[in-house]
């Protein structure tokens, strides 16, 4: 079972997200159906609820692990399965980092794709990749150096999902915002 648009909103507000992580969470989205659409129209077969739900609900208890400092990709995909979603658990628990067994070189996968996309949204702005690995070092494995060598991995392998998944469409990855900003301004 996957959640609809509204009932991701209603766990949002049920989860009590802070706004900047719901906002946050809205562009991730934006990211992932835009790449979703495209990899689609290029004969991939990702599921569009899907990834719509684990983009909006990926950092579902972060908030709540601001105070806990749990993992919150793992509680996360706990409670969603606790919830009755467990494909969106699943993607909600590899949104930091995938599981090194679920990669096809021929199909990206809802997951990988949420993990991509949320790494390419630093806060409330789309960067690329190294930008948002600047911001990850300075703010995490600065302050806790036992995670270097596990940052410096899921750099290479978000630097190897990003050839993987731009080697199937017709946009480069420099191209994401002004994409997602030209479809805002059309929709106006």
């Amino acid at each position: 079972m996957i959640p609809t648009r509204e009932q991701c909103f209603e766990l949002i507000r049920r989860y009590r997200m802070l706004p900047h992580i719901v906002r946050h969470s809205e562009l991730v989205t934006n990211v992932a159906l835009l790449i979703a659409r495209k990899l689609n129209s290029r004969g991939q077969h990702l599921d569009i609820a899907l990834v719509e739900a684990g983009a909006l609900l990926h950092d579902i208890t972060k908030t709540i692990c601001i105070q806990t400092n749990e993992n919150h990709a793992q509680t996360g995909g706990e409670l969603l399965a606790s919830l009755g979603y467990p494909a969106v658990a699943n993607i909600v628990r590899q949104h930091i980092c995938l599981d090194p067994e679920s990669s096809d070189l021929n199909a990206v996968t809802e997951a990988e794709l949420i993990n991509y996309a949320d790494k390419r949204v630093k806060h409330e702005e789309v960067v690329d990749i190294d930008e948002r690995f600047r911001d990850v070092l300075d703010r995490y494995v600065k302050e806790l150096p036992g995670l270097q060598a596990r940052f410096e991995a899921v750099q290479l392998e978000t630097q190897i999902l990003e050839q993987k998944i731009f080697s199937k469409i017709d946009i480069s990855p420099e191209q994401i915002d002004d994409v997602l900003s030209n479809r805002a301004k059309q929709s106006l």
